[in-house]
This record gives structure tokens, sequence and C-alpha cells, in this order.
């Protein structure tokens, strides 16, 4: 992973734009923290490159609820959504993976949350292992 060195200074659940904060490209507040961090969820389960982490854009977890729907815990209020990406509509081995997995990487948001870990340590563990393969 050595490519990804100049990641390793990121931590604290801060995100990379420290000093102007990531503005939701949907409602336009500021995303104050990482737990509502649409960017850093994708990361977190693999759908965002590191080596693009700084130019993607951002979103309020809440502001997609095409994701937000399929995180399922006690400590987060239910998304639903609506036409074609309901879940709902979905099928159900599809919606279960989905839940599985966008739930654990919004879990390991609140862990990461205030946290010391270095960014490239982010991702989930096997997110992590396909990482370390792509980037040796």
């Amino acid at each position: 992973m050595s490519d990804l060195r100049h990641l390793k200074g990121q931590v604290k659940g801060l995100m990379a734009k420290c000093d102007e904060g990531y503005r939701c490209e949907v409602c336009g507040e500021n995303v104050e923290a990482i737990t509502e961090s649409d960017l850093y969820l994708r990361y977190v389960i693999g759908q965002v490159d590191p080596e693009t982490l700084h130019t993607a854009a951002e979103r309020h977890i809440r502001c997609n609820p095409a994701v937000a729907q399929f995180i399922v815990d006690d400590a987060f209020s239910p998304v639903s959504t609506t036409g074609d990406f309901d879940k709902r509509n979905l099928d159900r081995s599809y919606v279960m993976d989905q839940e599985n997995l966008i739930t654990r990487g919004w879990l390991r948001l609140c862990e990461l949350d205030d946290s010391d870990t270095p960014i490239i340590e982010y991702p989930l563990p096997e997110v992590r292992a396909k990482m370390q393969l792509r980037y040796p």
C-alpha cells in the first residue's frame, strides 16, 4: 500500500477538506461528522477508491436515501425511498446483502468517530484486503 502513504496523516474521524469541510451536493449544508458522510460510508464499504476520495462528491447519508435505506440499526432512524430504488421492490437476497454491508459500514464510521485510526485503515477488513492486493 505504498501508493497510499500520503493518506496516513488523516485521523480522528476528520474528513480530507478539514479547513472548509465538505458541502452536501444535495442540500448544500456542511457534512459535519464522519458518521453523516455518504462519501466516507462508500469508501469504508469499497465503493470509493482511496485515490479519488479527495475529489469525489459528498452528501449526507440521509440525502442519499437509495443507500441510507439499507442501514438497519437502532441508533439510525430508518430512511425510505420510493420508485425503482426502493428496497421493498428489490430482490430480497440483494437487499439482505446490502443491509449487511452498508450497516456494517455505518457502524464502522461510528467506531472511527474521534479515533486515531489512519484513513487507509478505515475500510472494512475485506475491503482493506482488496486494497492491499491492488496497491501492494
